[in-house]
């Protein structure tokens, strides 16, 4: 599938408008963005993963990371149906900087970006939301825990990301559905309500 031909756009179903809008799962190598749209997506996941081998040894670090076999070489696809109203098209975007050609094409049409921190390797979250900015893509960020990890409050959180007050900082667990789901409401909901702002 395009990127380039998913946005915020107007479908007709069975006589209702439905709004199908174009959102990225965004952040550093080995985050678990695969895994987060696996967990949401209604449909069988496109996934692009391949098998890490010696050779990305010295390219990808996998300091802090346990059981990393694969990597996600393109993008990830997959929909997730939230009302009569409103289906979303997860882009899962490649973490590592290599692959950092593949953004211009992915963001064109995005109407916001999740982007997936690991609190035990902030600092890997930098050059990502850099790209997000440089792109100009509203966003909110969700905190994925993994099992042992450190738990970090959320003042610590946006100083130590840099964060503007209104973006939105949740907690999540990309395993969990209930929990993935929460943190993509929160997007939506500050999606809508910068646009309620602009329309003002």
């Amino acid at each position: 599938m395009d990127s380039r031909h998913v946005s915020g756009d107007a479908r007709h179903l069975h006589g209702n408008v439905q709004i199908a809008a174009k959102i990225l799962v965004v952040g550093h190598f080995a985050v678990g963005k695969t895994t987060f749209i696996g967990t949401l997506s209604e449909i069988p996941p496109l996934r692009t993963e391949e098998r890490m081998t010696q050779a990305a040894a010295g390219v990808d670090d996998l300091k802090g990371v346990k059981g990393k076999t694969t990597t996600t070489v393109a993008m990830d696809f997959g929909r997730l149906t939230l009302n009569d109203r409103l289906v979303l098209y997860l882009f899962g975007t490649p973490g590592q900087q290599r692959f950092v050609q593949v953004w211009e094409d992915m963001t064109r049409g995005a109407l916001g970006a999740l982007v997936l921190v690991d609190p035990e390797r902030l600092k890997e979250s930098f050059a990502v939301m850099d790209l997000v900015e440089k792109y100009g893509i509203p966003y909110a960020v969700a905190v994925n825990r993994f099992d042992g990890g450190e738990v970090r409050s959320e003042p610590e959180l946006r100083e130590a990301l840099d964060l503007l007050p209104e973006t939105p900082v949740i907690t999540c667990d990309a395993r969990d559905e209930k929990s993935s789901a929460k943190a993509l409401v929160s997007l939506v909901r500050y999606l809508q309500s910068r646009t309620r702002q602009e329309q003002q």
